[in-house]
């Protein structure tokens, strides 16, 4: 056998330009049935690693790229038809990458090889989610500057997914820290500025105390903590930056229903948070020296005559003008900003009352924490006798006042239910009560519309559609970020930065003194500028951008990563988009999902890329991979979480059974999402170094659903190598078994009966295979797919299927394997092709074309003797049609077991034949 230096010194391109070539000397081979399980010296999976990924770098035409044939180039033109953009959400750079980046990238690479190999060009870029707190908190406990933090990052995560063996496209890639992709960040936040969708406003905000920053609503948890440092998040008032993705609510949850294949939890989570609903919004007005009117939204109008106060959010424009003069309603919204989540502490306005529409009732007017400004016009009505946070607002505020019910209960069921609980509020649907007055004995859904019609008659309401969404919040007090390229003019206000000034940049060699917070701030060769529009003295914004900005439209930005001149190309991006499968996290659903949703649509509409086919959709498949957890052992005795260190692995005899050392005790054993605190922590580079990259991608693919919870456990990868490396040693058979390439599989007319088992046996699992990588993506079921097919071909050398046969089938076998482990299947690709003088990388192969199923010439006959059936016989399919002596003769004649126990000896006087039985008639 030539060696692997003496081939790889005979490397040279192919003459088409396209396939690489090697020409090996010619020699002659010999076919011998090989042993599988024979006593050869165990194969190298990590030297293949090495070995395929020199050779294959070596070759390659594209940046960087261990794939061995030419790809589509940023510069490329797409058919619709051919093209096929798979990515995965791009990762954070903080210079490791853990088990949850090894099971995405795997995927997306899975995905992206699978298709090329059916002909498509595709794109599969990766990039870096390069801004954010972790480089800045870095910056500040190191003393190291975050650009060189997270470049020096990105060099180390590169080099760890060269080792995963996965193919992105190096040439597309994109950094959002760096100014030639933020200086288009910063273009499209003035388009949105332009169209009044980016703006300013004082709001009470989310704030982080630890990270001292703002958090976006989607940022805070159901806990009320923070989604980055876990700290309990306060409420402040401060001037900040939104983006009016309300504007695009409605066609927002409209669209959901064209994501025909996204997760349908994941369409759930988003239609929940943009919370779209019917109601009526109501305008009460007021009393006092200044009358003013407050506009309501209510999906409840028909308990309008049970409203007994209104209440105001402490960021309402009303509050703020009248807390300027008045220094206890001051001091309370100041408070408020400290007071828990759900508190339903209020402050009475003095000198004011609401006046209800319909009642003409005056009611007081409270400002109540619990109503967000942000949320239709920050004021709601209450109703202590019909809502739960009402009751208890009104019990605390107003303690020794009644309560006033308009809605009754509708049966007399209800009735007694709700005399029980009399005390309390009737929050189900009934029937309108003598307090309604007119509408008196009306059901809900009734006087829901003739209220409604009664209002709109006043010309003091009408049915409206509302939200639950807010505007995107994006401004960060923090420098690692892209910065907003507006400046603040005492005489012009607000001035955008002009596009030739793009982009803004941050300043380097900032000094961190070690204390949180924006060095932007006190930073005057930064903010202080001249008005680009009066030429006078001018401060230039010193918030940056919250990160998932830069992560909202970096797809679009992977279809044209060099342009210069804007941020891609019109015709590169209708092409590319949208995204055909784009693998992430679920975690995503409401951040950045919905964000890239979002500013798709609105890059549509202003004309940077024609949407008009999707809707503005830019994703058009999603994926969501489960977590990967990992092993963790406490302490029976306490709970406390063990080290390695700590368990003893010998006694049992048995990695997964310790026992602990300082007691002798069995750990608890449990899977758990992966942390330091856990030391349940796996590095996929160790994984990869010790077992191969080929054994590591399939083991995380064949361990689980690709959607569901991975317990990793890496004891069980012992199978998949041992799999593998029977592959690779039947390989150096198989390529024996066609001695030449001219050598055919003879026609299926001359098949005998193993070979035609053989071969639609074979072709049933192909096209699992197939359905698995094309529609369902069960990737687990394709390992063990892989599994049952080599051992149909390697069990076929005991029988009499011809060795051409079993070579064919082996190389599709090997092309079907080469998405998920591509070093594996070139490796035995390359013994195939040894003996023909030339070997051209699997890799140039199309995916294996689906042949027919083979009508067999044999069927299974049940046998019956006097009526009963005894055993089964395999004959002719047409024997039941032959002369009955032929039949009888046939079968009798045969060394079937059950032949001589029923019919031995014994005198047949009919033969009765079916298409599926024969009944013998014997004397008795």
């Amino acid at each position: 056998m030539l060696s692997s230096s003496r081939a790889a010194s005979l490397l040279k391109p192919s003459s088409r330009g396209v396939k690489p070539t090697i020409i090996f000397t010619q020699r002659s081979i010999h076919f011998t049935p090989h042993n599988v399980s024979g006593n050869e010296e165990p194969i190298d999976l990590v030297k293949l690693d090495a070995k395929w990924s020199s050779k294959w770098r070596a070759i390659s035409p594209n940046e960087n790229s261990i794939y061995p044939l030419p790809k589509s180039q940023p510069n490329t033109s797409y058919s619709k038809s051919k093209k096929k953009y798979i990515m995965s959400q791009f990762p954070y750079p903080s210079g490791i990458l853990h088990m949850g980046h090894l099971r995405v990238y795997t995927i997306s690479d899975v995905l992206s090889r699978y298709n090329r190999s059916q002909g498509h060009e595709v794109i599969h870029p990766m990039g870096w989610d390069a801004f954010g707190l972790p480089a800045e908190n870095a910056a500040i406990e190191r003393g190291i500057d975050p650009s060189i933090w997270t470049h020096e990052n990105i060099k180390k995560m590169k080099e760890q997914m060269k080792l995963m063996m996965v193919d992105f496209d190096w040439d597309r890639e994109v950094t959002t820290c760096d100014a030639d992709y933020y200086k288009w960040t910063q273009k499209i936040f003035l388009l949105l500025y332009e169209e009044g969708l980016a703006y300013r406003k004082e709001a009470e905000i989310n704030w982080d105390p630890v990270d001292l920053t703002v958090l976006a609503n989607e940022q805070v948890d159901a806990e009320g903590r923070s989604w980055r440092s876990g700290a309990i998040v306060e409420k402040k008032m401060l001037r900040q930056w939104f983006l009016g993705i309300t504007q695009f609510a409605k066609e927002l949850n409209k669209d959901l229903s064209l994501l025909e294949e996204w997760p349908n939890k994941v369409k759930l989570m988003q239609k929940h948070w943009i919370g779209e609903s019917q109601g009526t919004e109501v305008t009460f007005g007021s009393t006092g020296a200044q009358e003013r009117q407050f506009k309501v939204y209510t999906t409840r109008v028909d308990t309008l005559y049970s409203v007994q106060y209104l209440a105001l959010a402490v960021d309402n424009e009303y509050v703020l003008k009248l807390a300027e003069e008045n220094q206890d309603l001051k001091q309370f919204i100041s408070r408020a900003t400290t007071l828990p989540e759900g508190s339903k502490e209020g402050f009475e306005l003095p000198g004011v009352k609401a006046v209800n529409p319909v009642s003409l009732e005056e009611v007081p007017i409270f400002v109540a924490p619990y109503v967000l400004g942000s949320y239709g016009s920050g004021a709601v009505m209450g109703c202590p006798g019909h809502d739960e946070r009402d009751y208890e607002f009104w019990l605390l505020n107003k303690p020794n006042h009644p309560i006033v019910k308009s809605v009754e209960p509708a049966t007399e069921k209800s009735i007694e239910q709700e005399e029980t609980h009399f005390e309390g509020p009737f929050t189900e649907h009934g029937i309108l009560n003598d307090s309604a007055k007119e509408f008196q004995g009306l059901t809900t859904a009734e006087a829901k519309d003739q209220i409604t019609n009664k209002l709109a008659v006043l010309g003091v309401g009408h049915k409206t559609t509302q939200f639950r969404i807010r505007d995107w919040l994006i401004s960060r007090q923090r420098y690692w970020g892209a910065p907003i390229p507006i400046i603040h003019c005492p005489s012009c206000g607000e001035v955008p930065v002009p596009e030739a000034d793009l982009p803004v940049l941050l300043p380097e060699n900032v000094e961190f003194t070690g204390k949180k917070g924006n060095p932007l701030e006190n930073l005057p060769s930064f903010n202080e500028v001249e008005c680009p529009s009066c030429g006078g003295h001018a401060k230039r914004d010193t918030d940056t951008m919250d990160t998932f900005m830069d992560s909202s439209w970096y797809f679009f930005r992977y279809t044209d990563p060099k342009n210069l001149t804007t941020p891609f190309d019109f015709k590169k991006a209708t092409e590319a988009m949208p995204v055909d499968i784009y693998v992430g996290g679920v975690e995503h659903a409401i951040l950045h999902l919905l964000y890239s949703r979002f500013l798709a649509k609105f890059l549509a509409k202003k004309g940077l890329w024609d949407g008009s086919k999707t809707n503005g959709e830019p994703f058009k498949k999603l994926v969501t991979q489960g977590m990967v957890h990992g092993k963790t052992y406490s302490d029976p005795a306490n709970g406390r979480f063990l080290k390695p260190d700590e368990l003893d692995f010998s006694s049992s005899g048995s990695a997964s059974e310790p026992t602990i050392k300082s007691s002798g005790a069995s750990p608890v054993i449990t899977y758990e999402k992966m942390s330091k605190s856990k030391y349940n922590g796996a590095d996929p580079t160790e994984c990869i170094t010790t077992h191969g990259s080929d054994a590591t991608r399939a083991h995380i693919l064949f361990q689980a659903p690709i959607n569901d919870i991975l317990d990793w456990d890496e004891s069980k990868i012992v199978g998949i190598e041992r799999w593998l490396r029977r592959v690779l040693q039947f390989s150096k058979s198989s390529a024996a078994a066609g001695s030449t390439e001219s050598t055919k599989v003879k026609p299926i007319e001359q098949f005998n009966e193993n070979e035609i088992k053989f071969h639609n046996e074979s072709e049933l699992i192909l096209r699992n295979i197939t359905q698995s990588f094309e529609t369902t993506l069960s990737l687990n079921t394709v390992i063990s797919d892989y599994m049952k097919l080599f051992n149909l071909i390697s069990s076929a050398t005991a029988t009499s299927v011809s060795p051409e046969l079993i070579h064919t089938n082996f190389k599709k076998m090997l092309i079907a394997m080469s998405p998920i482990t591509p070093v594996t299947a070139e490796e035995a690709w390359e013994s195939v092709h040894l003996n023909n003088g030339t070997w051209e990388t699997i890799f140039a192969e199309k995916w294996p074309t689906p042949e027919p199923i083979i009508q067999s010439h044999v069927t299974k006959y049940n046998i019956f003797v006097n009526g009963k059936m005894r055993f089964t016989f395999e004959g002719d399919v047409e024997l039941y049609n032959q002369d009955q002596g032929l039949v009888r003769d046939t079968i009798l004649n045969s060394k079937v077991e059950g032949v001589e126990k029923w019919l031995g000896g014994k005198k047949v006087r009919k033969v009765i034949t079916k298409k599926n039985a024969i009944s013998f008639v014997i004397e008795k």
